[in-house]
């Protein structure tokens, strides 16, 4: 058989790319940034295949520079920065790496509650920064967890399993989601109902829905000022799901208690950004799954899509397999 070529945007694990030493492998050797999208679109002209990341824009310039590209490896559950459409028309097969991530993601999204209710990255630069004088009676006080009641928006994998989580914690559960979950209902207790009436009666809200063309602003203006004034907003699906304009009012109106976030309507957050002024949230750099096993779990899966697919096989995770069947 010749070998066929792959392109690898970003440096990765050697476990993940000796799994495509049968084809010819370009890898743009950085870690922390990305490839430059006019090298992107040169390198991608000869390629059969392409192992992307989030931040790579799979659109229409880009598969018109694509000569003979047969799929596309999205090192991510969500795939929103793919012209899926697009990709299906032309006979490009798209996958994903769901599942393997969705523990990690979970654990970050329950960390995020607990280190904003808690106040503890505020906590731990008063120490750090000498400026801790000693113990108080008010000093620092957050929102109880133990006993509250959580809302989750989106009860996809990830979704339940913060549920899970929060059983843990003795936490009343409601979510809203396209659909209802009986089994989730009926072993963790929660409680379906509309978005409106959970925001409305939540302690927490974290968020868990892919972005699409549905879900983008899903929380905006209002939404926020149906929240609790003692409320808190976790954010780790994707960020212009928030409408970030609207998240700063509240946050400094104090419509709402505060907010965790890992993810932001865009990526790295701006120097900017007012966010970074805001006593009462946390912010994250888009780390939901960074666990060492997580992280190469995703990215064995993705090098594994490209694999199996060249050889003749079917992909892993296909997201749009009906590419498959013409």
């Amino acid at each position: 058989m010749s070998r066929v070529k792959v392109l690898v945007t970003r440096k990765l694990p050697e476990s993940a790319l000796k799994m495509l030493d049968a084809f010819d492998v370009t890898v743009w050797p950085e870690e922390e940034t990305a490839m430059p999208r006019d090298l992107l679109l040169k390198e991608v002209a000869d390629k059969d295949a392409v192992l992307t990341m989030l931040s790579e824009k799979v659109d229409r310039e880009f598969l018109d520079s694509a000569g003979r590209l047969k799929l596309v490896a999205n090192m991510a559950v969500g795939y929103d920065n793919i012209d899926v459409p697009l990709c299906t028309s032309r006979g490009i097969v798209v996958t994903n790496t769901p599942g393997v991530l969705t523990d990690a993601t979970a654990d970050l999204a329950f960390s995020l509650l607990m280190a904003t209710a808690r106040r503890i990255p505020e906590a731990e630069e008063i120490v750090r920064s000498q400026r801790w004088k000693g113990w108080s009676p008010m000093f620092l006080t957050g929102q109880e967890v133990w006993g509250t009641t959580l809302g989750i928006v989106g009860m996809g994998r990830i979704g339940e399993a913060v549920a899970r989580r929060a059983r843990g914690f003795n936490m009343e559960i409601l979510y809203y989601s396209r659909s209802r979950k009986e089994k989730v209902e009926q072993e963790l207790g929660a409680r379906f109902c509309s978005l409106d009436d959970l925001l409305r009666n939540s302690d927490y809200v974290s968020i868990h829905v892919p972005l699409t063309s549905e879900t983008r602003g899903l929380i905006g203006e209002r939404e926020l000022k149906l929240m609790k004034p003692t409320a808190v907003l976790v954010n780790t699906s994707r960020g212009p799901v928030v409408d970030e304009k609207a998240l700063v009012q509240a946050l400094r109106e104090r419509w709402i208690w505060g907010a965790g976030l890992d993810v932001f309507e865009v990526e790295p957050l701006p120097a900017s950004s007012p966010l970074r002024e805001l006593p009462n949230v946390v912010l994250l750099p888009h780390i939901g799954s960074a666990t060492i096993r997580t992280r190469l779990r995703m990215a064995e899966t993705a090098a594994g899509n490209i694999k199996e697919y060249l050889l003749g096989r079917k992909p892993l995770t296909p997201v749009n397999p009906q590419v498959l069947k013409g």
